[in-house]
């Protein structure tokens, strides 16, 4: 069975205090950070430099998930920085092959990322070329919203295709994810669990995180 991974995301953590945020989660396997540019989303919320110095700040793994338009562009620079994760839009990459394996050339896995409306089917020859499949539960751009259940087919695929061979990928769920719907998500099939206010609106994050990897552990082989 997959092995889950918690990422909580700094979208519902205090931005005047993103590094206390970090030091809240140690214990958490990746540090979720929605990089938001207001064209490809409607929200603005952080970029490179900060980025940056949120690598020199915590020992955690960077999981940059950008939601940008021309990622072609802007993306390499987050590998350059030293996130472990950069993940990008296929609805916004110009050519998503080969931006995959500048972010492997630059040191970072690659990721690709769906919106719920997006289909899958089109891009499984693609991710054969990446390293993590996020397939978003909620509209991206905004915290706060409801999980999207009916996004689970493709969570679904994806691991039937992981488990038969045909792709080596993390499939990571982004958007909703609490105590509840983890077990959903986990059901399907995912391996990394993107959660927000679960977290950080939790009286001690670092338990949270312990306690949403256990949901998501019992909650394999159902």
């Amino acid at each position: 069975m997959p092995t889950p991974l918690i990422a909580p995301s700094l979208l519902s953590a205090d931005f005047a205090r993103l590094a206390a945020a970090a030091d809240a989660v140690r214990g958490a396997d990746w540090l979720h950070v929605d990089v938001m540019d207001n064209h490809f989303v409607p929200n603005l919320t952080i970029g490179l430099p900060v980025v940056q110095s949120l690598r020199a700040a915590t020992e955690l793994p960077l999981d940059c998930h950008l939601m940008i338009e021309d990622p072609d562009r802007w993306a390499p620079g987050y590998a350059e920085a030293g996130a472990r994760n950069v993940t990008v839009h296929a609805e916004a990459a110009a050519d998503p092959a080969a931006l995959g394996r500048t972010l492997r050339a630059a040191g970072a896995l690659a990721g690709l990322a769906i919106k719920p409306g997006t289909p899958l089917e089109p891009y499984l020859e693609l991710l054969r070329g990446y390293d993590t499949l996020l397939v978003m539960t909620v509209e991206p751009g905004f915290a706060g919203q409801e999980f999207r259940a009916e996004v689970l087919p493709k969570v679904r695929e994806a691991r039937r295709r992981v488990e038969s061979g045909h792709l080596r990928v993390f499939v990571e769920v982004d958007g909703g994810v609490n105590a509840d719907t983890i077990v959903e998500a986990a059901e399907a099939g995912a391996d990394v669990f993107v959660a927000g206010s679960a977290v950080f609106g939790a009286d001690d994050p670092e338990r949270a995180v312990e306690a949403l990897r256990e949901r998501a552990r019992a909650s394999y082989g159902r």
